[in-house]
C-alpha cells in the first residue's frame, strides 16, 4: 500500500473515531432532549398534583362556603392533569399509563363525593322541616359533611338517637369512606409524580453520564490511533530510507546485490517501489558492467586478432600458392600418399585462410555508414546468400514483418552480416532441418526482431558464454560468429539477447533503434 493510501486511512480511521462519537453523542443530546421535554412535563404534572391536593385540603376544610369555588379549581387541574398526559408522545404513553389511572380514580371519587353531599343536604333539609331541634343545629352538621362526618355520626346518636340505618347516618360514612380513599388516591398522584420527576432526572442524568464516558473513551483512542498509525508511518519510512541509504553505499563500493525490502501485508509503498526501482537499476549496471567488459574483452581480443590474422596472412597466402602449383604438376605417376599429402596440405590451408578471414573480419574497427535500409529484402537476401552457400532445402523458412513494410536507418553490409551468421548459426543447430523464423515488429523508437530456430537448443552454462569470442560448441567452429554479431549489434547502438532450452530450440532477440544517431 502506497503511503499516500497509508495516510489516508489512518485519517478516515481518526476522522471514522470521531464521527462514530459524534454520532453517538448525537443521539445522546437527542435523547437527552427528549428527557428534557418529558422531564419538564413531569415537573408540571408534580406542580399540579400540588395544586390539586391543595384544593382538595381546602374544599374540605372551608366547605360548603367555598365549596363551589373549590370544585370548580380541582376539575380544572384534573383537567391541565389529563391535558399533558394525553398530549404525551406515544413512545412515553407507557410510563404515564398508572398515573392516568390514578387521575381517573380520583376525578370518580371527586364526583362521587359530590353526589354523596348533594344527597346530606337534600336529606338535611327535610329533616330541618320535620324536626325543630335538629333545625338548631343543622348548620354545624352541614359544616362538618367534609371536615368531620364521623363527629356528626357521633352527635346524631348521641343527641337525636339516630340508628345506624338512617339515611343520613349511612351517607355520612359512605362520605367518610370516599375521603379517605380520595385522600390516599391523591397520596399515590404526588407520589407517582414523583417517581416519573425522579426517574426523567435519573435517565438525563444517566444520558450525561454516558457523553461524559463515551468522551473519556473515544478521545483517548483517537488520540492514540492517530499518534500510532503516524509513528508506524514515520519508523516504516525512516527504516526502508535507511535501508535505501545502506544499499546505495554498497552501490558505491561495487556491490552489487540486490536488496529485498521489508514485505507487509499492507503491500509495497512508495519507499518499496524506489528500493524495486533502485534493484532494477542494479541490475541494469550489472548489465552493463558485463558489456562493458565483454567490449573491452573483444577490443583487447579484436586488437590480438588483428595483428595475429596479419602476421598469417601472407604465410598462408604462400603456403596456399604453393600447394596450388604443386597439385597442377603432379601428374599421374605421383605417389599417391604425396598425392594425399597435398590434398591435406590445401584444404588445411584453405580453413585456417577461412579463420584468418574470420579473424579479420571481428577485428575489423569500421564504423556504421548509416542509410535507409529496407528491412524485409534485406533478410531475404541473407537467407538466399545463406542457401547459396549451403543445403538449406529442408529448412522451413518464415519471415513476419509488423508492418508489413519497415524501414530502418544501420549499415546495410553490417546488418546483412548479422542475419547471414544468425542464419548459419540457426541451419547447424538444426544440422540443415527444421523450422527457421524470423519475426520483426516496429516499435515508437525501435525496431525489434526475434530469430527463432527449432534446433537442438543450449543449455544454460552455454548461454552465458555464447557471445564470447574462440567459444564454440561445434567440432569445427571458430567462435566468432556470434562475437562478431553481438559486436556489430553494439555498433548499432542496439542490444542482443538469447532464449534457449535444450531440446526446445533458441531465439535470439535483437532490438535496433529505428534512426541514426
Amino acid at each position: 500500500m502506497s503511503l499516500k493510501k497509508k495516510i489516508v486511512l489512518s485519517l478516515f480511521v481518526s476522522a471514522f473515531i470521531i464521527a462514530l462519537l459524534s454520532f453517538f453523542l448525537y443521539l445522546n443530546f437527542l435523547e437527552i432532549k427528549k428527557e428534557t421535554g418529558f422531564l419538564e412535563m413531569t415537573d408540571s404534572i408534580r406542580s399540579k398534583s400540588l395544586q390539586l391536593r391543595r384544593h382538595e385540603k381546602n374544599y374540605f376544610l372551608y366547605a360548603p362556603e367555598h365549596a363551589e369555588e373549590e370544585s370548580k379549581a380541582i376539575y380544572q387541574y384534573l383537567s391541565e392533569l389529563d391535558d399533558f398526559l394525553n398530549g404525551m408522545k406515544p413512545d412515553v404513553m407507557d410510563r404515564t399509563a398508572s398515573l392516568r389511572m390514578l387521575v381517573n380514580e380520583y376525578r370518580g371519587r371527586f364526583i362521587a363525593i359530590e353526589t354523596l353531599v348533594a344527597s346530606l343536604s337534600e336529606e338535611s333539609r327535610k329533616l330541618k322541616t320535620s324536626s325543630l331541634p335538629y333545625r338548631h343545629v343543622s348548620r354545624l352538621i352541614e359544616a362538618n359533611f367534609l371536615d368531620k362526618p364521623l363527629e356528626d355520626v357521633r352527635y346524631l346518636h348521641e343527641f337525636f338517637a339516630f340508628q345506624p340505618n338512617h339515611r343520613l347516618i349511612q351517607g355520612l360514612r359512605e362520605i367518610d369512606a370516599e375521603i379517605i380513599a380520595i385522600r390516599k388516591t391523591g397520596e399515590n398522584i404526588l407520589a407517582a409524580s414523583k417517581d416519573l420527576d425522579k426517574a426523567a432526572r435519573d435517565k438525563v442524568d444517566g444520558f450525561i453520564e454516558v457523553s461524559r464516558t463515551a468522551i473519556l473513551i473515544f478521545f483517548p483512542l483517537f488520540l492514540i490511533v492517530g499518534f500510532s498509525t503516524m509513528l508506524f508511518i514515520i519508523s516504516n519510512v525512516v527504516k526502508r530510507l535507511q535501508l535505501l541509504t545502506n544499499l546505495i553505499e554498497r552501490t558505491g563500493t561495487g556491490d552489487f546485490v540486490p536488496v529485498t525490502g521489508p514485505v507487509t501485508a499492507w503491500g509495497t509503498d512508495e519507499v518499496g517501489a524506489l528500493i524495486s526501482k533502485f534493484n532494477d537499476m542494479e541490475e541494469q549496471l550489472v548489465l552493463r558492467e558485463q558489456e562493458l567488459l565483454r567490449s573491452k574483452k573483444l577490443a583487447a581480443i579484436g586488437t590480438l586478432a588483428s595483428g595475429v590474422a596479419h602476421e598469417l596472412n601472407n604465410p598462408l597466402n604462400n603456403i596456399y600458392t604453393t600447394a596450388q602449383r604443386l597439385m597442377k604438376k603432379s601428374g599421374d605417376d605421383t605417389p599417391p600418399y604425396l598425392r594425399k599429402g597435398l590434398d591435406d596440405i590445401f584444404g588445411q590451408t584453405m580453413r585456417v585462410k577461412s579463420i584468418v578471414s574470420d579473424l579479420l573480419e571481428f577485428a575489423r574497427g569500421r564504423e556504421p555508414h548509416y542509410r535507409a535500409v529496407e528491412l524485409k529484402g534485406l533478410i531475404n537476401g541473407a537467407f538466399q546468400h545463406v542457401a547459396n552457400t549451403r543445403n538449406m532445402s529442408a529448412v522451413r523458412f518464415h519471415l513476419e514483418l509488423v508492418p508489413d513494410e519497415i524501414v530502418l536507418y544501420a549499415d546495410t553490409e553490417q546488418l546483412e552480416q548479422i542475419f547471414i551468421n544468425l542464419i548459419v548459426n540457426a541451419a547447424d543447430a538444426m544440422s540443415g532441418e527444421g523450422y527457421l523464423s524470423i519475426r520483426a515488429e516496429e516499435e515508437e523508437h525501435a525496431i525489434r526482431i526475434t530469430v527463432s530456430d527449432s534446433g537442438k537448443g543450449m543449455p544454460a552454462a552455454t548461454l552465458e558464454k555464447i557471445f564470447e569470442p574462440f567459444f564454440t560448441t561445434k567440432d569445427k567452429g571458430t567462435g566468432l560468429g556470434l562475437a562478431i554479431v553481438f559486436n556489430l549489434v553494439q555498433k548499432h547502438l542496439g542490444s542482443i539477447t538469447v532464449e534457449s532450452a535444450e531440446d526446445k530450440g533458441t531465439s535470439f532477440t535483437i532490438t535496433l533503434p529505428k534512426k541514426a544517431p
